[in-house]
């Protein structure tokens, strides 16, 4: 068993595949009509075979209230790996990005929290190689 698709839930698809393409640098992989909708896949350009990101519309209506919580809470929905979190940082930052968490050491990982203008919050995380 692995993994192949797990999503985020966002509230514009179009939206979100700029941001998540033009600003983090994710390729687009699978965009298919899915009704009112599409099944709208993105991947990272080092695994273009591997797991693949689902930008999955937020309409069912538990969404839109779980979403507020966690960003509420300051609880990031998902997570990306780094080589750097502090370069990285400085590169969507220089891009526009707003972040809730700047990076932070905690113990063997550094973590920062970037707001995905889809509603959500996103951690990106590095350890040290």
């Amino acid at each position: 068993m692995r993994i192949n698709v797990t999503s985020v839930l966002v509230d514009d698809q179009s939206k979100a595949l700029d941001f998540y393409t033009r600003v983090l640098g994710f390729e687009k992989k699978t965009d298919v009509p899915a009704g009112e909708f599409r099944w709208l896949t993105v991947v990272s350009p080092e695994a273009p075979d591997g797991v693949e990101l689902l930008l999955e519309p937020d309409q069912h209506p538990a969404a839109g209230p779980y979403k507020r919580a966690l960003v509420a809470d300051g609880i990031p929905f998902t997570s990306f790996a780094v080589d750097d979190v502090n370069a990285e940082h400085d590169r969507l930052v220089a891009a526009g990005v707003q972040f809730t968490q700047p990076p932070t050491a905690m113990g063997p990982v550094t973590t920062a929290v970037f707001d995905d203008t889809c509603g959500n919050l996103i951690q990106i995380a590095s350890m040290p190689g």
